[in-house]
C-alpha cells in the first residue's frame, strides 16, 4: 500500500457546507470528495502544462479573439519612436 501524507485546508462555513452538500450528492466523504475532484483537476492541469495547452473558458475565448482582432492603440511614445524610427523627429 502507498504511503500517504495529511493535508491540512482551511475553509470558510459557505465553501465548507459546498463540499459536504457535493460529497453527500456523490455519497462519498468530504475527504473521499476533495480527494477525487482536486487530485483529477492537479492531474489534468499537470497534462496541459506539460503539453503547452492554455484552457480557456468560452469567455476568455471571446476576449482573447477580440484582442487579436482589436486595433492596437499606440502611446505617444510608441508613435515617437516609429517618427524616429522612420527619420521623422
Amino acid at each position: 500500500m502507498p504511503k500517504t501524507s495529511h493535508l491540512m485546508v482551511r475553509l470558510d462555513e459557505e465553501s465548507k457546507s459546498c463540499l459536504a452538500k457535493a460529497a453527500e450528492l456523490r455519497g462519498v466523504s468530504i475527504s473521499d470528495y476533495v480527494r477525487m475532484v482536486t487530485v483529477a483537476q492537479a492531474r489534468h492541469e499537470v497534462r496541459q502544462a506539460e503539453q503547452c495547452i492554455i484552457g480557456l473558458t468560452p469567455d476568455e475565448q471571446v476576449a482573447f479573439w477580440q484582442s487579436l482582432h482589436a486595433s492596437p492603440r499606440l502611446t505617444e511614445s510608441q508613435r515617437q519612436l516609429g517618427r524616429t524610427m522612420r527619420g521623422e523627429g
